[in-house]
């Protein structure tokens, strides 16, 4: 087995571990954790490369590219801190804006597994909540699920979908409650948490100018496009392939014709696919015999509401 470019990190609860590159291996292509234990055994963990899955999403060009900037900024600061050199105070809290169904929760997901990687976050973890999570329903209730949702996700990405939510009920709504702890507990540990907020691009614009301290904190706002029609059926083919499922020739007929309607939501394919395959099920449990080959192909049929 051949190493390319280990790299140390240190975890409090698992001693000192290696991070490296593995080639010539089963692993190959992989990230593995290798680490040593108090009872001085050694144990590796095989993860997915965060790299390789963020090249890997359908469309968003722009979006990858601003992520690599970013992740080389972070990078770069940090061993430029290590070697005693200058280096910049980073704020990485992000806005994420687009529509339903554009990537923004797997993308976050990314984000944080990047960011671990070179030695931003201590974990990596993805935290997703929403304003029913944060809010609570009286005096001092608000603060306390807040902090324990900064709690969950420190080491890592707290995600806050349709995050305008909780601005809605006024002045006197816990919401903005909400929104002062968090704005608080971004300042405290910004040097290992990353908040993401995301929703719709008016909304958005509308909910960061509320709070100054919340749009002074984050100062990456990325954009997220509504996938294209051939981007939708690239998604669907992939989502099939990786499930050993294949669609007849008919059935991509009239999946194009639906994707027409989707309006760019990626999320939509997937459960126009699932429905597809709950049709099939039930196509197939009425056969006397039943082929491999009737296993993987979707068909026009399973595509009928």
């Amino acid at each position: 087995m051949s190493v390319l470019s280990p790299r140390p990190y240190f975890s409090p609860k698992e001693g000192f571990a290696v991070i490296s590159w593995v080639n010539g291996s089963p692993w190959e292509g992989q990230l593995v954790y290798l680490s040593t234990n108090k009872d001085n055994t050694c144990t590796s963990d095989v993860v997915a490369n965060p790299w390789q899955e963020l090249e890997s999403l359908v469309g968003l060009k722009n979006v990858i590219d601003e992520l690599k900037k970013i992740t080389a900024y972070a990078a770069i600061s940090h061993k430029r801190k290590m070697l005693g050199l200058k280096s910049e105070e980073l704020s990485l809290n992000m806005a994420f804006v687009g529509n339903p169904g554009t990537g923004k929760t797997t993308v976050a997901r990314i984000v944080g597994k990047l960011l671990h990687y070179v030695g931003i976050l201590s974990r990596g973890q993805l935290v997703e909540v929403e304003r029913a999570d944060l809010v609570g329903e009286y005096v001092g209730h608000t603060a306390k699920r807040t902090k324990e949702a900064i709690n969950r996700a420190l080491g890592g990405v707290l995600f806050i979908d349709e995050a305008y939510s909780l601005a809605r009920g006024g002045e006197k709504d816990f919401g903005r409650e909400a929104l002062d702890v968090l704005v608080k507990g971004m300042e405290d540990h910004r040097q290992d948490l990353i908040v993401i907020v995301a929703g719709y691009p008016k909304e958005m614009a509308n909910f960061l100018k509320l709070n100054p301290g919340l749009i002074s904190r984050m100062p990456i706002i990325i954009e997220f496009a509504d996938y294209t029609e051939a981007e939708l059926m690239e998604i669907a083919l992939r989502f099939t392939a990786q499930r050993e499922y294949r669609l007849s020739p008919k059935a991509v007929e009239i999946l194009r014709h639906k994707l027409k309607d989707l309006k760019g939501n990626g999320r939509d394919v997937r459960n126009i696919l699932e429905q597809a395959m709950r049709s099939q099920a039930l196509r197939l449990e009425g056969l006397e015999r039943i082929r491999r080959e009737d296993l993987m192909v979707l068909t026009a049929e399973d595509f009928q509401p």
